[in-house]
Order: C-alpha cells, then sequence, then structure tokens
C-alpha cells in the first residue's frame, strides 16, 4: 500500500442525464477492508441547453463530438471547482471521474466517455484518475459495468447488489466466489423519455405509470428482445434504446400512461428472473429506487428476497463513490476491473492518470 487513508471525490454522470454526481469521501483501507466516509454529496443538474447537447451528442459527426468533449471538460472543471469552495475542501488526493458516455459499443471495439481530457487535471489543478472503461474494451471486456468490484469491496453484506440507473445493472458472487455482473434492462433511458413528452423530467415515486394499465402485447414483444437470452456479460448503451427499444414502443400507440405501465412490468420482470434464486437480499440503488410503483412489481415478482433501499446518500451517491474507489485502487496500482465480469482477457487496473 502507497497510502492508508486516501480523500478524493467521485464525479460521474448517468446515461438518465439527471445531473452530474459529486461525492466526497474518505477512504480508510483497515484490516484488510476499506472503509467510507461520505463527506459531502451533491448533485449538479444540467441546464436545458447541456441535457439537450448530451442527449443528441450520439447522433454527433466526429468533429462535433470532439468539440463536445473539449466543452465538456470544462463544464467539469467548472462544476469541480464550484463544489470545492462551496464546501471549503482545500486538499484532496485525485478527482476520480468517470465523465459521461455518449458511445458505448464495445462488440464493435470502442466506447467514449466525454470528459475525460487532461485539460481536467490543469482545470481544477488536481491529480485526475479517469476514463476506466477504454481499456477494458480493448482487453475485449464490454467496458462494464464497473461498479460490482467496488460492491463486492464496500457492500459485502448483500449478497446482491442492483443499480437502477439509465439501465438496470447488478453483481453477485456465485457459488465459486467469482463476481460476477451485467446488464439488466433499460430503466430511466426509457421512463424518462416518455415523462419528459408530458413536460416531466421523471415520473415521480411511479404515480403515472401506476395510472396505466399493461399492454400484453407490447409486454410480450419486449420480453422477447435477443438481449436477454444472451449470456454474460453484456452490456447496453443508448444506442439499443433508440434503434430497438423506443421504435417498438412507438408501434404501439398508447397513452403514456400505459406505455410506463407496461415498461415497469417489463423492468420488474427481466430484473427478477435475472437475480439468483439463491440470493436472499438485495441492495438497491440509483434513482430508481426511488420509483414506488416500480419496487412494487418487483417485490410481486420475487416476494422471496428481501428487497433493501437504503438512505437517500445511499441511493444518489453509490456508483460515485465507487467510481472514487476504482481511481484509488488505480493509483495503487490495484486491480480495479474484473474478468469475470466484463468479459476481459484478464483482469487489470484501468484509467488514465493526469497530472495538473
Amino acid at each position: 500500500m502507497i497510502k492508508n487513508t486516501y480523500t478524493v471525490i467521485g464525479m460521474m454522470s448517468g446515461t438518465s442525464l439527471d445531473g452530474i454526481d459529486l461525492c466526497h469521501v474518505r477512504l480508510d483501507f483497515e484490516h484488510n477492508k476499506w472503509k467510507p466516509e461520505l463527506l459531502h454529496c451533491e448533485t449538479v443538474p444540467y441546464s436545458v441547453v447541456w441535457e439537450e447537447r448530451l442527449r443528441k451528442a450520439v447522433y454527433s459527426p466526429k468533429q462535433l463530438v470532439d468539440e463536445l468533449n473539449v466543452e465538456y471538460t470544462a463544464l467539469l472543471v467548472t462544476v469541480f471547482n464550484d463544489f470545492m469552495k462551496r464546501n471549503h475542501i482545500d486538499k484532496i488526493d485525485a478527482i476520480c471521474s468517470h465523465g459521461h458516455t455518449v458511445f458505448h459499443r464495445p462488440e464493435l471495439g470502442y466506447t467514449l466517455q466525454i470528459g475525460n481530457l487532461p485539460q481536467l487535471a490543469t482545470g481544477t489543478k488536481q491529480r485526475v484518475v479517469c476514463d476506466f472503461r477504454v481499456q477494458d474494451v480493448a482487453l475485449g471486456g464490454q467496458g462494464a459495468p464497473l461498479v460490482p468490484l467496488g460492491d463486492l469491496l464496500l457492500f459485502s453484506d448483500y449478497e446482491a447488489c442492483l443499480n437502477l440507473g439509465g439501465f438496470a445493472n447488478m453483481s453477485y458472487s456465485d457459488a465459486n466466489d467469482n463476481r460476477l455482473a451485467f446488464d439488466i434492462v433499460a430503466v430511466n433511458t426509457v421512463l424518462n423519455h416518455y415523462a419528459n413528452t408530458l413536460g416531466m423530467a421523471y415520473d415521480d415515486r411511479g404515480v403515472l405509470a401506476r395510472r396505466g394499465v399493461v399492454n400484453r402485447d407490447l409486454l410480450t414483444v419486449l420480453n422477447q428482445l435477443d438481449f436477454y437470452g444472451l449470456p454474460a456479460p453484456k452490456s447496453l448503451g443508448i444506442e439499443m434504446v433508440n434503434a430497438v427499444i423506443l421504435p417498438i414502443i412507438e408501434k404501439a400507440s398508447l397513452s403514456v400512461e400505459d406505455v410506463l405501465n407496461t415498461f415497469v412490468e417489463h423492468i420488474a420482470f427481466q430484473i427478477a428472473a435475472a437475480i439468483p434464486d439463491a440470493c436472499k437480499n438485495v441492495l438497491v440503488t440509483g434513482g430508481g429506487a426511488y420509483h414506488d410503483y416500480l419496487m412494487e412489481r418487483l417485490r410481486f415478482y420475487r416476494p422471496d428476497l428481501d428487497i433493501v433501499v437504503p438512505s437517500a446518500q445511499q441511493i444518489n451517491y453509490k456508483e460515485a463513490l465507487v467510481f472514487a474507489l476504482l481511481g484509488v485502487l488505480k493509483l495503487e496500482n490495484q486491480i480495479n476491473v474484473l474478468a469475470s465480469v466484463t468479459g476481459a482477457s484478464r483482469n487489470h487496473s484501468s484509467g488514465n492518470v493526469f497530472n495538473p
């Protein structure tokens, strides 16, 4: 070990576009275990302009994406510096930043998270650990999900960890103590899209979904998508949502309430099927944990399962906390990506380190 204590800031943006999460955390390595203490946590929402730019980025030509990368990195610099000043934080060991995913096509050998340029280090005057996914894809992996190692090291009291963000992903250890993880189904990328059509950022607590009724024909088509039959490791990107899922839903010509109700049923069914029967409890985090109707439907399908929804701080900032840990592991030159999770050719220590 280089150090037994690190104070870092985990910073990330998810595909649901709710904002930039920042988690100021102290990580102590004691008795062969990492122990986190969350000091300051905050989500900085995107402006309407930035949300629209990020939403359209997947359709943009390379030149515009390159320009967006530079401008988004500058935005992260401003957000970070303001966060430090607002919370009177004087010194940290590093920024551990995920960036924002624009492209994710590991089957074609590429993934892109913008905001991971050296400019982030020079603009903040901090050491930066970032770009965690690219190396894994180069090693033949999915580049996702990366959170499962953090689940194993920080949340081992739970037999499975489920994150409900833009997509649902989960991790657990099999009978041989191999950590396994994969993306399951689209969640907020779809639910928020339809809430947006009514001028709402999201369906608060699932009120709209609860008003609708399940369309069995649409549900059947969704549940028959090829992705669900693929073996792990596997991951999802916004490309599948735009090219496959949304056209299927639009073809059904339903009310927004019925779309939301049907898609919630789809999410709950797929998650319930993905969680191994041997799991007795599961920790649920991410924005979808606030969706009361989704939680009800998941409990309907898995009444045997103790579904644990933790404090708001853990729900909102677990991923930022985990990326903080992944950055520290990189600084320690320790493994932070598991081949059993991503399908890469080997375990490895991923990420770029930039100095100011």
